[in-house]
């Protein structure tokens, strides 16, 4: 029987999450690291938040709210609830007791803990593997940096607001003419050398323009990946012109780019050899090798536990039977 690859997954939030759920259910999680986005990382009341890598521990340890897909099940609102008595008496301008980002009770536990190792001189990389451990996980979760790599959106309506501004205040409802990644962050060593000694590297089912583009941004990933393309397969998160979830589609075309599984290529193509799309893709498979990436159908919406594993399986063998 042939060893068990070790596997470094490119990764945001919830799509990345899902496939990680079928990877772990199809190799040894201890063969695993993901490297994640932290572009989206904010601080709110004085609290380090960093939503991609939660949101991938949460769902993951099976924690994840079922209905709102989202958060921690049986959260409660209490602390949040309790803010709105200072809104009469916030001044203008004034950030506190801000509300539009919703924190739940058990979901601040995990801010207070990160906030305060991270002001005891932990790094970011460390805290997150004292979080992974607590929770019980059998995989690597790796920031992408242990410094500050902030992702901005510029709109039409609001100039420039941070990703989070974006996404949760304005409900990306907004058209977005510019993203760009302020901060003079470095790949950290241990995400490099994830991205340079697994077996496969995999870029997750993620809006690759706010979610991977933030990874990508730093200097040297491209270098890295370009140079190992050959065990580089990607997982479009685009599906028959849309996104699964959130705002990638209409992203990518305000952007200039084209919101199918082509645009996708497109974008990756310098880094990974081969794309895996959608049965509801099939007929664009022509036009992804156009692009120069060998292209592989298999479904791919994880609405199924057995689904993501297929797909986890389907990914692995695109790249280690070449």
């Amino acid at each position: 029987m042939a060893a068990t690859p070790t596997v470094t997954v490119v990764s945001g939030g919830v799509g990345a999450a899902r496939f990680l759920n079928g990877l772990l259910d199809a190799i040894d999680p201890a063969k695993v690291t993901a490297v994640v986005n932290t572009g989206d990382d904010t601080q709110l009341h004085g609290l380090s938040i960093s939503p991609d890598l939660d949101t991938i521990i949460y769902t993951l340890a099976d924690a994840t709210d079922p209905e709102r897909g989202w958060g921690l099940r049986n959260e409660t609102w209490t602390a949040m609830g309790a803010l709105e008595r200072f809104e009469a008496v916030r001044p203008e301008g004034s950030a506190a007791a801000t509300r539009w980002f919703n924190l739940g009770d058990q979901d601040l536990a995990t801010h207070f803990y990160r906030t305060a190792r991270l002001a005891e001189g932990a790094s970011l990389t460390e805290v997150t593997s004292e979080i992974v451990a607590a929770w019980g996980l059998g995989l690597r979760l790796l920031p992408m940096t242990d410094e500050r790599r902030a992702t901005v959106v510029t709109t039409t309506t609001e100039g420039d607001v941070s990703f989070q501004d974006y996404f949760v205040r304005l409900r990306h409802s907004v058209p977005v003419t510019d993203v760009r990644f302020e901060g003079a962050a470095q790949l950290s060593d241990t995400a490099r050398h994830a991205m340079t000694s697994a077996e496969t590297v995999v870029i997750a089912p993620s809006n690759p323009l706010v979610s991977i583009g933030p990874i990508r941004s730093l200097d040297g990933t491209d270098d890295i990946l370009s140079a190992r393309r050959d065990s580089v397969v990607a997982v479009s998160p685009i599906v028959g012109g849309a996104a699964l979830k959130g705002p990638a589609a209409r992203m990518m075309t305000e952007l200039g780019h084209e919101a199918s599984v082509v645009g996708v290529a497109r974008l990756y193509a310098s880094i990974a050899s081969v794309l895996i799309v959608d049965p509801a893709d099939a007929d664009l498979a022509d036009a992804v090798v156009a692009e120069g990436m060998r292209c592989i159908v298999t479904p791919s919406i994880m609405s199924t536990p057995k689904i993501a594993r297929t797909l986890a399986d389907v990914t692995l063998a695109a790249v280690s039977t070449r």
